[in-house]
């Protein structure tokens, strides 16, 4: 049910999979979730945004990155939004967005201060418990 949930974010999510693919990047299966790196991918990551390159990013149940390196050093994190999708499905990016205009509303930032990024933060962090 999780996966049929975040099935349509999930599809647009494989179709960047396989430009990077196409594009001379690569695709592999990790714990249930395709991880996709290089190519095209590579390229609008690092410029769709200005001045905020993306290293990762989850788009339902596949992330895209970088490089493979990118992909392993973001992994714990990125599998957090992974879980937000399978719990919030389409909703997701909506909730992102509103929770990034709230803390930007606020004097906060759009990224640092968004309930989602705290949220997958707390896997990065160096004093993450594990119970």
């Amino acid at each position: 049910m999780r996966y049929a949930w975040a099935s349509p974010v999930s599809v647009l999510g494989l179709l960047f999979a396989a430009v990077a693919k196409a594009s001379g990047g690569s695709i592999r299966l990790m714990a249930g979730v395709v991880e996709a790196e290089g190519g095209l991918v590579t390229f609008v990551l690092n410029r769709i945004i200005p001045s905020f390159p993306i290293a990762a990013i989850a788009v339902g149940h596949v992330v895209l990155g970088t490089d493979p390196g990118t992909l392993a050093a973001t992994r714990r994190h990125e599998r957090v939004h992974v879980s937000q999708y399978a719990r919030w499905g389409l909703l997701l990016p909506v909730l992102y967005v509103a929770s990034s205009l709230l803390a930007l509303s606020r004097g906060g930032s759009a990224y640092h201060d968004n309930r989602f990024e705290r949220e997958a933060a707390v896997e990065d962090s160096p004093h993450r418990q594990v119970v």
